[in-house]
């Protein structure tokens, strides 16, 4: 469990600069990480699970939607912060293994309010919901070991 802690919160590194010290010494317990990891991810949940019920509204559903399912997925993402950190998280969402991912789940967030506010197309909304639903799914999966190759293995097997 030490190593864990030691290899999410960053301090895996030998590298023992002026700036990790002041790092370390601000920063979370880890207990107070993993509530606040939970907490920021129950958030996001509720909030896609919200702009889902909201998008039947009349008139305003779509944009309620799109805000609200959006803003829920990036606080699932940000949950991520605490417990790696600001600086880790964003050295690790551009990492060449999952840039691509991390620019399509960007771009999704970005078409879905898009769709919502200027296209005012309520398929393309979903079309980019569904999307960013998907994106965001491949970009978690690039933190398991292996776990997108086992997925493409699936699918070649599936569709074999």
């Amino acid at each position: 469990m030490d190593k864990l802690k030691k290899v999410l919160s960053g301090q895996d590194t030998e590298d023992r600069s002026g700036l990790s010290e002041v790092v370390e010494a601000s920063s979370l317990s880890w207990g107070t990480r993993i509530k606040g990891f939970i907490a920021c991810f129950a958030i996001g949940i509720l909030c896609s699970l919200l702009g889902t019920v909201l998008l039947w509204v009349p008139r305003k559903g779509l944009h309620l939607f799109a805000v609200f399912y959006t803003f829920g997925n990036i606080a699932s993402i940000g949950s991520t912060i605490f417990l790696m950190g600001p600086v880790k998280q964003l050295k690790r969402m551009f990492e060449p293994t999952r840039l691509i991912a991390t620019i399509m789940v960007l771009l999704c967030f970005a078409l879905t309010l898009c769709s919502a506010f200027w296209w005012r197309n309520k398929g393309l909304a979903l079309i980019f919901c569904i999307l960013q639903s998907l994106a965001l799914t491949w970009y978690s999966l690039s933190f398991i070991p292996f776990a997108r190759d086992a997925v493409k293995k699936c699918f070649a097997v599936c569709l074999a």
